[in-house]
């Protein structure tokens, strides 16, 4: 196995916790060093700090396991945990949710989201996906109900994988989230098939949105649509860039049996759909755009852009309407982004409350000493 030692002072950050063990913290390497291989960190004093995954970027060691190594038993015995913890947060008629969220685990790299019958293991580094058949393994053996499907060529961006069956094989379903229906496919839809963190959000908007007109702009496949119609609203308007997912909010009216004629889709790009408009014929409005920021050097073009958007919807709002609003870029952290709001707040001149702080739901847990895992952001606001 690959052996890690680390220069004097660089343990500091493992022994808060924190999995990642940069490039420039490396004294030494022994062993081969390839990509994904399994290797042992020590500090400067040969003291054992943990086991993880080698990486070829600036993240060296991802650990897995810290202050020892892994035992024979290690995938089942974290799979377990992890599988209780959400049990205890799942609200009731819930058949879909986060089972593995990376470093807010323990387990770099990782993300497991199950859908009804079908486990989702999508590997954000080579290290886990080389360990794909053995998390597998560890699932039916926890759960045989289980089919395991592996998506993961979209994120390691290799030509020579391909997203497969790993365990039995799943066919198309339907899945409960606090009850509303959605329609799952292994394969389909953007990440794993479905956003699973913002139920909790999807729940408010739900509750505030009986007897009320609501906007839900980059919509997606609808599931702020759906709660909010499932929430009594008297007419929601989808809007997103893609035909395909507002179709799939069409058809998820239906499937849920809500009236069709309370439900608008339209195949538009928000920006210039909201420029279009005199004005907002909405009490509830949600913005909840994909990452506008994926690198550090893109964060100011994309604070640009959060101000531009909100801020046309603030100037565009009736008073006393509610706007839902999200950033889900882990470049940009909760202060910047609040800034960004009051700024775009401050251009239009407008008075703003803020309601509630959002963000990911319980079972997208945070490692507090791992910041980078609060990715999601959002803010409930009221427009004066």
């Amino acid at each position: 196995m690959t052996e890690v030692i680390l220069k004097p002072g660089k343990e500091k950050s493992i022994h808060r916790y924190h999995p990642w063990v940069f490039s420039g913290a490396i004294h030494e390497k022994m062993g081969a060093w390839e990509d994904g291989a399994s290797a042992l960190v020590f500090d400067s004093k040969k003291n054992l700090l943990g086991e993880g995954h080698v990486g070829m970027g600036s993240i060296s060691v991802r650990i897995l396991s810290f202050f020892k190594e892994r035992s024979a038993t290690f995938w089942n015995d974290v799979l377990q945990l992890a599988w209780n913890q959400r049990q205890d947060v799942l609200p009731a008629k819930t058949t879909c949710f986060r089972w593995i969220h990376g470093e807010g685990d323990g387990l770099s790299g990782l993300i497991i989201d199950v859908f009804g019958t079908v486990a989702v293991v999508q590997c954000h580094t080579w290290g886990m996906y080389l360990e794909r058949e053995k998390i597998a393994a560890a699932i039916g053996s926890l759960h045989p109900e289980l089919s395991v499907f592996c998506r993961s060529k979209e994120v390691l961006k290799r030509p020579d994988i391909s997203n497969e069956w790993l365990l039995g094989k799943g066919e198309p379903q339907i899945v409960l989230e606090n009850g509303v229906k959605f329609h799952f496919e292994a394969g389909l839809g953007q990440k794993t098939g479905f956003f699973l963190d913002q139920r909790d959000n999807r729940a408010l908007v739900g509750s505030l949105s009986k007897g009320k007109k609501v906007l839900n702009c980059f919509s997606y496949t609808g599931g702020f649509s759906l709660y909010a119609l499932n929430g009594g609203a008297k007419h929601v308007t989808s809007v997103d860039i893609s035909k395909d997912a507002v179709l799939e909010a069409s058809e998820g009216v239906l499937r849920n049996g809500f009236k069709p004629e309370k439900h608008t889709a339209l195949a538009e790009d928000v920006l210039p759909y909201l420029t279009k408009l005199d004005a907002i014929d909405a009490d509830v409005v949600i913005l909840d755009p994909p990452a506008f920021a994926k690198s550090r050097e893109k964060r100011h073009n994309a604070m640009n852009a959060y101000k531009r958007l909100n801020a046309l919807a603030i100037k565009k709002m009736k008073p006393g309407a509610l706007l839902f609003t999200f950033s889900c870029s882990q470049v940009v952290d909760r202060s910047l982004f609040e800034s960004t709001i009051m700024a775009a707040a401050i251009e239009v001149g407008r008075p703003v409350q803020i309601l509630h702080f959002l963000s990911q739901g319980a079972d997208h847990p945070i490692n507090i000493f791992h910041a980078e895992g609060h990715y999601l952001k959002g803010l409930l606001l009221r427009i004066e």
